[in-house]
């Protein structure tokens, strides 16, 4: 496994929270963003990258300051939550590199993209802690990961040579012709295989799907070594990444990095709603997530 070097780990001890667990609050999201800010594609449309960056910026005060770190985007967020001190100056921050979406290959694999002109110097200009980069892999169609693989080499380079702290992330996905009950099946092994790659590219801290069970958490943590692993939250519904959280902690993750689930039905277009639910229901959730990690992180004290 690759070793942080010692600013490597400085920047990983700034996104991690007093217990020494990742506590990020991700809100990178672009076109996900929209989506649930609007139904109507209309009014999707209509929806600003600055609307986007209000939105941010509200997760930033009136959530991110309540975690030990940020994930934000450097099109809609960066360098505006710094510039405009909205950033709590004990939140550490994270930059995405990956652009929004995906593209399609001949063959119907998905193609990861990269935000244009964004790399570790430029994420250190922005006042990052430092990078997140997230790729699509399929673990079983070593075809539809050349290109992906090519884009998290590339920046894992990029990122040593500037000596700054990158977070590794890779989401899985159902390819076209596969049934939904065979694709949920494979979820395990494509997470545990995915890590694998991930590492083997040079990753030191990863973000992970939840992989499904206990069983596969334990052998991610084997595998892993002295690379550190945070679960993210997909989307799925606070209870459930709760009982998921539990689990992966349980069974050797070392946090979360974790955005709708926790404010998903609190963002709106009007920011006084969006403020006053992010306050109460998404800071309440946090706490309860804050509390299931610092419990295991007090038993593996």
């Amino acid at each position: 496994m690759t070793k942080m070097t010692t600013a490597e780990l400085r920047g990983y001890q700034q996104i991690c929270g007093k217990d020494g667990a990742m506590m990020a609050i991700a809100c990178d999201q672009r076109g996900g963003m929209r989506t649930l800010l609007a139904s109507d594609p209309a009014q999707q449309a209509k929806i600003t990258n600055d609307m986007l960056g209000d939105t941010k910026s509200d997760i930033t005060r009136y959530l991110a300051s309540q975690a030990s770190c940020v994930l934000l985007d450097p099109l809609c967020a960066v360098p505006r939550v710094v510039d405009e001190g909205v950033l709590n100056r004990d939140t550490a921050l994270l930059i995405g590199l990956d652009a929004s979406g995906f593209d399609v290959s001949p063959a119907g694999y998905r193609l990861s993209r990269l935000a244009p002109g964004i790399d570790a110097r430029r994420v250190r200009e922005l006042g990052g802690t430092g990078g997140k980069i997230m790729v699509y892999l399929r673990a079983d169609r070593p075809e539809a990961n050349e290109h992906n693989v090519a884009i998290l080499q590339q920046c894992i380079a990029d990122f040593g040579q500037e000596d700054l702290l990158l977070v590794v992330e890779f989401l899985t996905y159902q390819v076209e012709g596969e049934s939904l009950e065979d694709y949920t099946a494979k979820i395990p092994w494509l997470v545990e295989e995915g890590t694998r790659i991930s590492l083997e590219c040079g990753a030191k801290v990863l973000k992970l799907p939840y992989p499904g069970t206990p069983e596969a958490c334990a052998r991610i943590t084997s595998m892993a070594g002295e690379v550190p692993w945070a679960v993210l939250s997909a989307g799925v519904n606070h209870a459930t990444f709760l009982g998921q959280v539990e689990i992966a902690m349980k069974n050797g993750a070392s946090g979360v990095i974790a955005g709708r689930s926790l404010w998903k039905d609190c963002i709106s277009l009007d920011r006084d709603i969006q403020r006053e639910r992010l306050k109460t229901i998404a800071v309440s959730r946090l706490r309860e997530l804050q509390a299931v990690i610092g419990n295991y992180r007090q038993k593996a004290a």
